[in-house]
């Protein structure tokens, strides 16, 4: 084992601070990894402060990974020491169910290991995330990142990025659909991005007014508030997708109507609370309310060449990790555009 440097969360009311964790030596089929930029999600908020339940005390989060590899296992052929890499949302899998071996990893129905908070295949230890200087991946968890886009920016995309690319490929969004978008933070943003690069009309949905110069610039065709009195009757039957991304509780009746014919409402974001939904609206229209969670393996490497492709990364503010307890309470407030993304080389 090899002691490394980290911020972790003692317990849920206490800041995130300096810890050190241990790192196992590289197996046969590992790769070492040393992080250079990690993002701050939504998610690592909602664990390190006990939000969801079950977090295993202490603490270090981080699932938006990019850094360069310093070790590779006797076995490793994807990589060698040096190459620019990526590690997102879970890092190991049962490999063996019929959800992994038809690349759905994010699904495996024997539980995928997250990247911090999980419990390991092996049943005896619990991940820690990016929020530390190195990080050992198995190499069929680990992704290729290119050099040609800041790799600051690229980090978000581990998660943010597949969060919402994965749906529009999956429903099939194409060039002429009509696409909204609910809430434009981490998430949202990076829906307006690829659903435009994707050539769709994308309109921005928002209760604030101050979001609208940013949606413009982001892409979106059209922008409008959700809180003036007529938006939601004259955008009725409007839209073949909506995106939503909001995780604070929220009425999704509201939308529903917004829905073509065979629409689908996309929910990204998990408000705490449960909502309930009428049935009338899905069934005299055939709408569907689906879920979606991260992507597999090869649909994320396909995401992050597509990305590297069409030029499309996070907008992001950059911070030293001594400021994470501060960029956890301005993402609540919402300031931030987009992600905040920890510079590695501050620990």
């Amino acid at each position: 084992m090899k002691p490394v440097k980290a911020y972790a969360a003692q317990a849920a009311d206490k800041p995130l601070a300096p810890f050190s964790i241990e790192r196992r030596e590289p197996g046969a089929d590992d790769v070492e990894i040393k992080i250079l930029f990690c993002g701050v999600c939504h998610s690592d908020i909602h664990t390190a402060r006990g939000e969801w339940g079950g977090t295993i005390y202490p603490v270090v989060p981080g699932h938006e990974i990019v850094g360069k590899v310093t070790r590779v296992g006797q076995n490793v052929t994807k990589f060698k020491e040096g190459d620019t890499v990526g590690v997102g949302c879970f890092v190991d899998s049962c490999m063996h169910c019929a959800n992994c071996e038809n690349d759905l990893e994010q699904y495996c129905k024997n539980g995928n290991t997250q990247t911090y908070n999980s419990q390991s295949q092996d049943k005896q230890t619990i991940t820690q995330g990016g929020y530390s200087s190195h990080i050992v991946v198995t190499q069929h968890f680990v992704l290729s990142v290119s050099d040609k886009l800041p790799l600051e920016k690229v980090a978000p995309l581990l998660c943010a990025g597949i969060t919402t690319y994965s749906p529009l490929r999956h429903w099939g969004v194409k060039a002429g659909d009509k696409v909204a978008v609910v809430g434009l933070g981490g998430l949202g943003h990076m829906a307006v991005k690829l659903a435009a690069s994707m050539g769709a009309e994308v309109t921005m949905l928002s209760r604030s007014k101050s979001k609208e110069k940013d949606a413009s610039e982001l892409g979106a065709h059209h922008f409008r508030l959700t809180t003036e009195k007529d938006t939601m009757t004259e955008l009725a039957d409007s839209f073949n997708f909506i995106i939503d991304t909001v995780s604070a509780p929220h009425d999704y009746n509201e939308y529903m109507n917004l829905l073509t014919t065979d629409g689908v409402m996309v929910l990204l974001g998990a408000p705490p609370e449960p909502t309930s939904v009428a049935a009338f609206p899905f069934i005299f229209n055939r709408r569907s309310l689906v879920g979606s969670l991260v992507g597999g393996i090869k649909e994320t490497q396909e995401m992050l060449d597509y990305c590297a492709e069409h030029n499309i990364t996070s907008d992001v503010e950059v911070i030293g990790i001594d400021k994470i307890n501060e960029a956890y309470e301005r993402t609540l407030a919402g300031d931030v555009h987009y992600r905040f993304v920890i510079d590695m080389a501050t620990l």
